[in-house]
């Protein structure tokens, strides 16, 4: 069983990662890791999960955690999507939408 490294804990801020589980918390653990993590805990995501899993969750369950610059390079170098997602989604400068 894989087991989330301590060294993931400032990145994995808003829960103990004691408490985290793979697969459970993927969508959580995926998103933090694109938005804030560093090159060797980018590595260990992709070891970890697979490149169409990330893929699919960061398209399809947008979160709102995001730089522009933090959005682009996962969106476009890290996970090579080319089709247009909506920014306003993930970005977290851009005015939440309500409705």
């Amino acid at each position: 069983m894989i087991k989330i490294p301590l060294n993931l804990q400032s990145i994995l801020w808003s829960k103990d990662i004691k408490n985290l589980d793979l697969q459970k918390d993927k969508i959580y653990i995926i998103h933090q890791i694109l938005a804030y993590g560093t090159w060797d805990n980018i590595k260990w995501l992709f070891n970890t999960y697979d490149t169409l899993i990330i893929k699919k969750i960061f398209s399809l369950k947008p979160e709102k955690d995001y730089s522009e610059k933090s959005y682009n390079f996962a969106k476009n170098i890290l996970l090579e999507i080319n089709n247009n997602l909506d920014k306003t989604k993930y970005v977290k400068t851009f005015p939440r939408f309500i409705g």
